[in-house]
């Protein structure tokens, strides 16, 4: 999957990493984790500028935030837990996560977009509260490039500065992907069984 990464990235540039980062989003198992500091590595090849890769890492991912967003705005909090009651376990949500979700929305306000964006994991879920809460989709966009833009810094950098022995690293790469997508499947199962559990 690596190889398929690097493949996107090379053949459609900038465009690649946006389409990459949007997806990302909404098929967690394709984490930024891995994506960015790839690009970041590409950047120390001369194919892309540190800045152009930073830029369309974040800018794909708050395109890819706006589906969520938006599902949460259209449905509102109680439609919402109806559809979690009945398919949230393959979601691997319940009905009291978007209780919980919605309170610490609550509390925190606005710099709760913010601070998930630097969170692994929920980052694109704090997207659906903001939007059952109407927050002004301006606000919405603003406070998540600010956290957005601090993350995806960051991995692009982590490969940029890697440089030379990120190459090094190659051969353990889809290794390392495989690990990471296998742990994100067997957190999400384990996930659908505590939520069977409390039915």
């Amino acid at each position: 999957m690596a190889d398929w990464i690097i493949n996107t990235i090379e053949a459609i540039g900038y465009l690649g990493i946006f389409l990459l980062m949007a997806l990302e989003n909404i098929f967690p198992p394709l984490p930024s984790e891995f994506i960015m500091p790839l690009a970041g590595y590409m950047a120390t090849e001369k194919k892309f500028t540190l800045f152009g890769v930073i830029l369309s890492g974040t800018l794909g991912s708050l395109a890819g935030n706006l589906p969520l967003y938006y599902l949460g705005s259209r449905l509102g909090k109680d439609r919402l837990k109806r559809f979690i009651s009945k398919n949230g376990r393959w979601l691997a949500l319940s009905p009291p996560d978007i209780d919980r979700a919605n309170d610490w929305f609550s509390r925190q306000g606005h710099r709760a977009v913010m601070l998930c964006r630097l969170v692994p994991g929920i980052r694109s879920l704090i997207s659906i509260p903001a939007g059952f809460n109407n927050m002004n989709l301006f606000r919405f966009l603003l406070f998540s490039f600010a956290g957005t833009v601090v993350w995806i810094s960051f991995l692009a950098c982590v490969g940029f500065f890697l440089g030379k022995n990120f190459s090094e690293l190659d051969r353990y790469l889809d290794a390392i992907l495989y690990v990471i997508i296998g742990l994100a499947i067997f957190l999400y199962l384990r996930r659908i069984i505590l939520i069977e559990r409390r039915r």
